[in-house]
């Protein structure tokens, strides 16, 4: 009998030291011993804690995942195109099975750098990785954090600096292959945008095989004063994947972030997103597409925390659900006494397709001020049947009648997107799983 992933994870912690190297870099190893303490103490999640009610990790559990993959599996530039944009050039960091594939990355050192954390974390002139790495608060609470803290050894490092417009997006790309049966990997992504910098990134995780994948990753993105970043997930992925994704965003004085998360795939998704706005003057804008089918389950849950006045928050989740597919949405905004003028929206909208798909959605504010405009809201419901009837009776088939006001639900969230050629792949993917092809002027 195997023994559980918990107790596997403990034992194998202090071999995961030496394969990587302790001596490597001292900060390193005492943060990653505290956070192997840490996820000892709790552990990993159970229904009885209330925000993963709605979700339950112990199927995963049971598993006799691979912790450290020594094969890597073939790659070729061929087979990531289609994760690719097209028609536009673009930084890259790939990995493959949790290794670096550098004739697959187009990466930078030349007046920013993008490249991969383990790199920035050996060499002394980057201390910054170290004043930021694992440094927000929530981080340190929550036990796949600490899991992908204590384990983690690779993963995209990007530094923009004060004053830089990075012309071109930065693509990250984690794929899996057929290695490993059964894999648990944990990749981290340090994003550092400085003072009056600008940046837009896409990440993707995909499966090329159906075997089974458990990604624990977790994020980091600092915005400096003024600086502007747009940050893409695009979680298309096998039945066989399954995706827990931490990411912690901390805001400074006129900073504007974009987190868009679309889901379209996979076996269970859970997305924790948390904002941390520690100015004035801060933008926080959390968008997000889910549509998915099966037993397909996805749950995303989001905190904002107004701890600064004269703030904005706008949060708009939307939602479609068929075959016996659930989800769960989340949404905490936290407004502090000193958060005056706050004006925060929330609005979680959903379409449940068929009997069997289910929903709990869970908006809420927690206000402290007393001077604010804060709003939230919650839909649940099935396609509009008279707008249905109205379509066919203009001649428009039911499948593509259908397609057209799914996309329209959809379609709020998607125009969004400010990089063009993203905007065409989402509308692609949204055209390939309601099985038309759907003309859309960009």
């Amino acid at each position: 009998m195997n023994m559980n992933l918990k107790d596997k994870l403990s034992a194998s912690f202090l071999a995961f030291e030496s394969n990587y190297g302790v001596d490597t870099n001292e900060n390193l190893h005492q943060i990653r011993t505290h956070a192997m303490d840490q996820f000892e103490k709790v552990g990993f999640p159970a229904k009885k804690n209330e925000d993963w009610k709605y979700t339950s990790v112990k199927k995963f559990l049971d598993r006799d995942y691979s912790l450290f993959p020594i094969k890597t599996g073939n790659v070729t530039h061929k087979d990531i195109e289609k994760l690719l944009l097209k028609g536009t050039e673009t930084y890259k960091i790939v990995f493959v099975d949790g290794v670096f594939q550098t004739h697959l990355s187009d990466v930078s050192h030349d007046q920013l750098d993008v490249c991969i954390l383990s790199s920035a974390i050996k060499k002394p002139k980057y201390q910054i990785v170290f004043n930021h790495y694992f440094n927000t608060v929530a981080s340190k609470e929550e036990g796949f954090s600490n899991l992908n803290t204590a384990f983690t050894s690779e993963g995209a490092y990007i530094h923009i600096p004060k004053g830089k417009v990075v012309e071109k997006p930065i693509q990250i790309l984690y794929i899996t292959t057929d290695k490993e049966k059964e894999v648990l990997l944990q990749p981290r992504n340090l994003i550092i945008v400085d003072e009056n910098a600008h940046v837009q990134i896409i990440e993707q995780h995909h499966s090329f095989s159906d075997n089974f994948v458990l990604n624990n990753t977790l994020t980091e993105i600092f915005a400096n004063k003024r600086a502007v970043v747009d940050f893409y997930k695009i979680q298309n992925d096998n039945i066989k994947a399954s995706l827990v994704d931490n990411t912690f965003v901390q805001q400074k004085e006129g900073s504007n972030v974009t987190v868009n998360t679309y889901t379209f795939g996979g076996d269970m998704t859970r997305n924790n997103l948390s904002f941390y706005q520690v100015g004035e003057n801060i933008n926080s804008n959390l968008n997000g597409v889910t549509m998915v089918k099966g037993k397909s389950h996805v749950d995303n849950q989001t905190n904002v925390y107004h701890q600064q006045p004269n703030c904005e928050s706008h949060e708009l989740y939307k939602g479609i659900y068929d075959e016996a597919s659930t989800g769960v949405f989340n949404g905490k905004v936290y407004v502090e006494p000193i958060a005056q003028k706050t004006d925060a929206f929330q609005q979680n909208d959903n379409i449940l397709l068929t009997d069997d798909a289910s929903i709990n959605s869970k908006p809420q504010l927690e206000i402290f001020a007393d001077d604010v405009a804060c709003s939230h809201g919650c839909t649940i419901g099935e396609l509009d049947k008279d707008a249905m009837f109205y379509l066919k009776q203009r001649g428009i088939p039911s499948k593509e009648a259908k397609a057209l006001l799914l996309f329209a639900f959809t379609n709020e969230v998607v125009k969004r997107i400010r990089i063009p050629q993203l905007k065409q792949a989402i509308t692609d993917i949204i055209s390939e799983k309601l099985g038309v092809e759907l003309e859309i002027e960009m």
